[in-house]
C-alpha cells in the first residue's frame, strides 16, 4: 500500500511518500518549504534522507529561481540499462573473469583514461560536441579550472569511466532469465567542480543581498541575473555530460563482455534517465523548475530505473504520472545510515555474507555500501505503487564498485 503523508510547512505544505524518514531529513524538508521561491509543495519519496541543505529523495518545485546546492555536486548522475539476448544459462559458472574483463576497460573509483590514449582516438570524438559549450562556460567563469588539476585533459578523460561511492556497473538476471546490463554515474570531477562553484556563488550572493536563510545549502539564483544564466548553461553541460558518460561507459562494458559470452544483441529496452538533475516543467498549470535531488521522472508510460542495494534487487518502471509526486518517484533504496555508521557497525565478513551470490568486491573498501546500509528496497516499492509500475524485476549477479 502506498503511504501518502502531508506534513504542515511555514509556506507550503510536504507530501511524503513515507512514514521511515529521520527528524533531521523532516527539517530540512521543511526548511526548503519555507523558501519564497517553492511552489505548490515539497515532494519526499520513499527512499528519502538526509542530505546537504536538501534531503536526497526529494522534489522540489521552483519558480524564478533553482538551488545549486539542491542539484548537488553530482549533476546528472543517473541511471543506465540496456537488455540483451543472453540468457542466465550463457553465462559462465564463474563470473570473476567477467567482473575482472570489465574492470580492466573501464577505470573505476579515482581512476581515468590515459590522456595519450584518449588523444585523437574514437573516444576524444565522443566529447567534441561539448566541447565548445564548456569553453563559453570556462570563458565566463575561469575560477573553475583552477577546481580542478589539468581540467582539459580531465573531463575528456573521465568520459566513459566509473567514480566511486555507490557508483557502480552490474549484470542482473530479470524474471525470464534474461541478461541485463544496468550502471549507474554521472558527471564525475568536472561535475562536481561546476557544482561547488556555483553552490559557493549562490552563497556569496544571499550574503550580498542580505537573504535570510533557514540553511546557507538554500541558496538560490533568481531567473533573470547572470549567474542564473551562467549556471543554467553550465547545469545543462554537466547534465549533458552525464548522458555521454553513461553512453561511452555502457559501450565499453558491452564490448568488454563479448569474448567471455557467447554472440549477443542489444534489445530496443535501453533506459538512461537522470535522478540529480532540473528540468522545466508545466505542473498545476504553472510553468517551474523541478529540481529532482534523488529522484527520478515518472512521466505517465515513461520507463525508469530504480536500483537496490548490491545484495539486493532492481526494478525496471513504468511512471504513472501521480500529479502529487511532480509525476516522480524513487531513485533507489535510500541510505538508512551514513557511510561512517554502515563501516562503525559492519566488517567485511558482514559483507560476505549479505552479497552471497554475487560477484563482486567483499573487502572492507566498500563495506559502507554493505546491502543493510540501506532502507528495504521491497518496502520502498510497495509505497510508492501510485506513482510506478514494475515492468521487469532485475537480480544482481555481479557488481563493481569504484
Amino acid at each position: 500500500m502506498p503511504i501518502l503523508k502531508t506534513l504542515a510547512g511555514d509556506r507550503v505544505p510536504v507530501k511524503v511518500w513515507t512514514d521511515d524518514i529521520e527528524h533531521d531529513a523532516i527539517q530540512q524538508l521543511k526548511n526548503v518549504a519555507a523558501l519564497p521561491i517553492v511552489h505548490g509543495h515539497v515532494a519526499a519519496m520513499p527512499d528519502v534522507h538526509l542530505g546537504i541543505g536538501a534531503t536526497v529523495g526529494s522534489v522540489i518545485p521552483t519558480k524564478g529561481a533553482i538551488i545549486p546546492a539542491a542539484v548537488g555536486v553530482d549533476i546528472g548522475c543517473g541511471m543506465n540499462a540496456v537488455r540483451t539476448s543472453l540468457t542466465a544459462s550463457d553465462l559462465p559458472d564463474n563470473l570473476a573473469k567477467l567482473r575482472s574483463a570489465v574492470e580492466a576497460a573501464v577505470p573505476v573509483g579515482f581512476a581515468q583514461h590515459e590522456w595519450d590514449r584518449v588523444r585523437g582516438s574514437a573516444h576524444q570524438r565522443v566529447a567534441r560536441p561539448l566541447d565548445d559549450r564548456l569553453d563559453r562556460i570556462v570563458g565566463k567563469h575561469p575560477g573553475l579550472m583552477k577546481m580542478q588539476r589539468k581540467f582539459a585533459q580531465t573531463w575528456v578523460c573521465q568520459i566513459g569511466t566509473l567514480g566511486g561511492g555507490n557508483h557502480f556497473i552490474e549484470l542482473c538476471i530479470d524474471e525470464a532469465q534474461r541478461v541485463w546490463v544496468m550502471l549507474h554515474s554521472g558527471s564525475r570531477g568536472t561535475g562536481n567542480v561546476i557544482g561547488r562553484y556555483f553552490i559557493e556563488a549562490a552563497r556569496k550572493d544571499m550574503r550580498r543581498h542580505k537573504v535570510n536563510l533557514p540553511d546557507r545549502d538554500l541558496s538560490y539564483f533568481s531567473e533573470g541575473s547572470m549567474l542564473f544564466d551562467d549556471y543554467v548553461e553550465a547545469l545543462d553541460w554537466a547534465q549533458d555530460y552525464a548522458y555521454a558518460n553513461r553512453r561511452e561507459m555502457m559501450r565499453l562494458v558491452v564490448e568488454a563482455l563479448r569474448p567471455h559470452v557467447p554472440s549477443f544483441t542489444l534489445t530496443d529496452e535501453a533506459i538512461n534517465c537522470h535522478h540529480n538533475y532540473v528540468e522545466q516543467e508545466t505542473h498545476f498549470g504553472e510553468k517551474l523548475f523541478i529540481t529532482r535531488k534523488g529522484a527520478i521522472s515518472a512521466q505517465a508510460g515513461q520507463l525508469g530505473i530504480i536500483p537496490g542495494s548490491m545484495g539486493a534487487k532492481s526494478f525496471i518502471v513504468r511512471g504513472l504520472g501521480n500529479a502529487q509526486s511532480f509525476c516522480s518517484c524513487s531513485h533507489g533504496a535510500g541510505r538508512r545510515m551514513s557511510r561512517t555508521e554502515a563501516k562503525r557497525r559492519f566488517n567485511h565478513f558482514d559483507l560476505r555474507e549479505q552479497t552471497q551470490g554475487v560477484e563482486c568486491r567483499k573487502d572492507g573498501g566498500v563495506v559502507d555500501e554493505i546491502p543493510a546500509a540501506y532502507k528495504d528496497i521491497d518496502q520502498v516499492m510497495a509505497q510508492q505503487t501510485d506513482l510506478v509500475e514494475i515492468v521487469h524485476t532485475l537480480k544482481q549477479v555481479m557488481c563493481i564498485k569504484g
